[in-house]
């Protein structure tokens, strides 16, 4: 009963991860900047949602790859799926800890300017263009989790 329940909460991480990378990605980001005049907080309302999306992501990697381990043990790592997973916890890590930081340390050290109006607007649209990229690339390794992800629970 209780592994019916844990398998039942795996699909419930994956869903609500790639359904998370997904919907603000592709849907409430775009929205923010197609309705809101201000780029500016458009952006910051942007970043802090995938800054929200990130941390979904780790949390529900934490408990997929618990699960694996639980179910397969040693051999979890033989699983595809596992390493899509490894992947995508790859990206989150990185882009949780260290660019979305970077980014922000950029917009602060150009207060009171816009970055985007500032002697830092080329590094960073550079730094912005790698973590779009790095987010499209998760979204696309979490629809390969969202197909593969019952080989996890046997």
């Amino acid at each position: 009963m209780i592994e019916r329940y844990a398998a039942h909460l795996l699909l419930i991480a994956v869903t609500l991860w790639v359904g998370a990378l997904w919907a603000i990605g592709f849907i409430a980001a775009p929205t923010l900047f197609a309705m809101i005049p201000d780029r500016s907080l458009a952006g910051n309302v942007a970043g802090r949602l995938f800054e929200l999306t990130g941390w979904i992501g780790i949390g529900c990697a934490a408990w997929i790859l618990l699960h694996a381990y639980a179910v397969h043990r040693g051999a979890m790592f033989r699983n595809r799926i596992v390493g899509v997973v490894m992947l995508m916890l790859v990206a989150s890590l990185a882009t949780q800890f260290w660019i979305q930081p970077l980014m922000v340390q950029m917009k602060l050290e150009v207060l009171p300017l816009e970055v985007m109006a500032s002697r830092l607007a080329e590094r960073f649209a550079r730094w912005h263009g790698i973590s779009s990229l790095i987010y499209v690339a998760q979204s696309v390794l979490g629809l390969i989790l969202v197909g593969g992800a019952r080989r996890l629970m046997r």
